[in-house]
């Protein structure tokens, strides 16, 4: 059985292999990101620090409920992301165009109006530029912040004093 800091703990290193396959990709395999890959890095980010605060701070019963509130809310993000992302991939659209660069549109837009173009999508994030097992990187993303969420529900629900996470069921 694990300790919850352990959980914890195991999350945040998860979250940095996860960054460092994003990484690798970018920039040994030559895969340029798109906008949206950029958001759901944030996403994987900010996951990680979650989890390595509350593994540093091994929080009793109210505060595992926070962490796991604060854990479900930006999974929810991440997955609302890597869904839309997919969708671009997947749906039925041919009026997508490439769009300019995040760096490019971040000097000269405001935030609101950034997040809402990339949220439109550009022809370089409805390209499929790499996949295994015919899934997408947004679709092993997806899978990810499930697999997440699923921890976060279960910190967050949880009634004990110490989280059982030798098995979801």
């Amino acid at each position: 059985m694990f300790s919850t800091r352990s959980a914890f703990l195991v999350g945040f290193i998860v979250c940095a292999a996860a960054m460092g396959i994003a990484l690798y990709s970018q920039h040994i395999i030559g895969l340029e990101p798109c906008p949206l890959c950029i958001f759901q890095r944030i996403s994987v980010i900010v996951l990680g620090v979650i989890f390595l605060i509350a593994a540093l701070h091994n929080p009793q019963t109210v505060g595992k409920r926070i962490y796991g509130f604060l854990l479900t809310v930006t999974t929810a993000v991440g997955i609302s992301i890597a869904g839309r992302h997919l969708w671009l991939q997947y749906g039925p659209h041919d009026e997508l165009g490439c769009g300019p660069g995040l760096d490019y549109m971040m000097d000269v837009m405001p935030l609101d109006e950034v997040i809402s173009s990339v949220f439109k999508g550009t022809g370089d994030c409805g390209e499929i530029v790499w996949s295994l097992f015919g899934i997408s990187i947004p679709g092993w993303t997806l899978m990810f912040f499930i697999l997440v969420l699923i921890f976060s529900l279960k910190t967050l629900f949880s009634k004990s004093q110490e989280i059982e996470y030798n098995r979801i069921r």
